[in-house]
């Protein structure tokens, strides 16, 4: 039997089905093939064989086996769904863990609140120079200045104050730090954001923590303060 009979007996046996349905529910549809429907696919194959040019018996054991596993399949797929949400409802009842919590993230963006936003920025080896640049949500620069230089974790409290003295408003402020060891290499790991969690948003399906007005993803955190 040839593909296009196949194809062929495919669509009869949809077709008789669509209209078994159609008839016993007007208000629901199928879309798919159930157990049902292949038992009849198989049963209208056999029966429309050409005895001169049969199915080859490889590819009909082949189609069974499809036809078996199908169902399996399809359960498969479900309970794999149900998986994918019962883990995102575990992870934001652990993020719920972290509300009202001081943590550490990697990132470099924090809001600027009551006079105060703080990062952190790690460093590899020592430095013989790290320069700190607080940038505005334009892009523009209101902040330049020095940082420590010892290796590992480092922190950076900025007080709204610009470089040219006057008072930041509150909003939020993106840092960049260049560091670099005595032969110019640069010795800056990453850079983190320091704040209190408030929220957590699970609007994207993985959830966030909410600090300041920023959001962060839970893998990014790298420690919680006392």
């Amino acid at each position: 039997m040839t593909i296009s009979s196949v194809s062929t007996a495919l669509a009869s046996t949809m077709s008789s089905t669509s209209s078994t349905s159609s008839s016993s529910s007007s208000s629901s549809t199928t879309s798919s093939l159930s157990t049902t429907d292949f038992l009849q696919l198989i049963v209208t194959q056999l029966q429309n064989q050409n005895p001169l040019d049969p199915t080859d018996t490889t590819e009909f054991m082949n189609q069974l086996v499809s036809y078996a596993s199908y169902d399996q399949q399809t359960a498969m797929n479900s309970n794999l769904s149900t998986l994918v949400t019962s883990m995102n409802s575990l992870l934001s009842a652990n993020g719920i863990g972290y509300m009202g919590q001081t943590v550490e993230a990697k990132g470099d963006t924090a809001t600027l609140a009551d006079g105060q936003a703080t990062w952190g920025y790690s460093l590899t080896s020592e430095a013989s120079s790290v320069s700190i640049t607080v940038k505005d949500q334009s892009g523009n620069t209101v902040y330049t200045g020095s940082g420590d230089t010892a290796s590992g974790a480092n922190t950076f409290t900025w007080d709204g104050t610009k470089t040219d003295g006057t008072t930041a408003a509150d909003g939020d402020y993106t840092i960049s730090v260049t560091a670099t060891n005595a032969s110019g290499a640069s010795v800056l790991d990453y850079t983190t954001v320091i704040g209190k969690v408030t929220g957590v948003d699970s609007t994207s399906g993985t959830p966030q923590l909410i600090v300041g007005n920023t959001t962060i993803a839970m893998s990014n955190v790298v420690s919680i303060k006392s």
